[in-house]
């Protein structure tokens, strides 16, 4: 029993007759009636009493009729949402994105995805980068915008472009200097997305620094929110650190008291685009994505690297 059978019967039951079935359908009056004589060899039944003026259904066929009516239309939902979301008229596009996203592109993206396809609607996950790649390897999201190093495995990873980590304090004397890991880790620190912890990317950076310089990083204080470490930083409570394009604009929004250096040797985020690999994004969100990574590479803060065309890491 194919698709095009169950057609083939629901049109001539409709028209009440396989020419009229056949020309409705684009077939030929005896292709017509073919498909629905094998359909009856393979059912067993006779579905038509053929012979009057109009076709009329037998009972079996009056039986199977609405089944048939229901895969046929099923069957052409499915195709007008392919079609739909091919062709961008209609659909999700869904991007994960790192919390600090706003800073950089995320209002922007939204609008212009937006104006450009009025009848898709959109979803940006905006956490941090470490959730945002777990949840692209585990399939919850095709696609995401994340800062490195990320851990995952099974992921296509296409950096983007970077922006300077800084680091802040209150207290001027902190930073007459660029700062090193053995001095970091002997002053008390405040440090935000305390729910990803040391999964965060920032964070594996400078761990690994401590790991190498035989120190440990032990938090004095853990907040969600950059806008909140900034804030506890601001009356005295211990320093923190920042990406430049966030900590230039918090600091110039909130007014904030405080003083920034760079590390030594420099610290940086990394961006960059990540999907499973093998694997090829829908319409909707691929389109969603090439707007976020050329607004990113348009964007005169960041250090851009054009990206190569996505190439698959290694087998491990």
């Amino acid at each position: 029993m194919t698709l095009t059978q169950l057609r083939a019967l629901v049109a001539a039951a409709e028209l009440g007759s396989f020419t009229a079935a056949g020309t409705a359908l684009g077939y030929t009056q005896a292709a017509i009636s073919e498909l629905v004589r094998r359909l009856e060899d393979e059912c067993g039944l006779q579905l038509f009493h053929r012979g009057g003026r109009r076709l009329a259904l037998t009972s079996a066929g009056d039986q199977l009729l609405p089944y048939a009516r229901q895969t046929v239309n099923a069957a052409e939902n499915a195709e007008n949402t392919v079609k739909a979301v091919r062709g961008l008229t209609g659909g999700v596009a869904s991007l994960g994105l790192f919390r600090n996203a706003d800073f950089y592109l995320l209002a922007e993206l939204g609008e212009q995805f937006a104006a450009a396809y009025p009848d898709v609607r959109v979803r940006l996950v905006g956490v941090n980068a470490a959730v945002v790649a777990e949840a692209v390897a585990a399939g919850d999201l095709e696609a995401g915008i994340v800062v490195l190093p990320v851990t995952p495995a099974g992921l296509t990873v296409t950096p983007l472009a970077r922006d300077e980590v800084l680091y802040v304090s209150a207290n001027p004397a902190h930073v007459t200097e660029p700062v090193d890991i053995t001095t970091l880790t002997g002053r008390r620190m405040v440090l935000y997305d305390a729910h990803a912890g040391w999964t965060d990317p920032d964070r594996l950076q400078l761990a690994g620094r401590a790991q190498a310089a035989g120190v440990r990083i032990e938090p004095f204080a853990e907040v969600e929110q950059a806008q909140a470490a900034l804030h506890l930083v601001a009356r005295g409570v211990g320093d923190t650190f920042l990406s430049r394009a966030v900590a230039e604009r918090l600091l110039r929004t909130e007014g904030l008291p405080l003083h920034t250096t760079t590390f030594d040797p420099p610290l940086h985020n990394t961006f960059a685009l990540v999907h499973r690999q093998h694997t090829q994004l829908s319409p909707a969100t691929g389109e969603l994505a090439r707007l976020a990574v050329d607004l990113l590479l348009r964007n005169p803060m960041l250090e851009h690297r054009r990206p190569l065309p996505m190439q698959e890491p290694p087998e491990a």
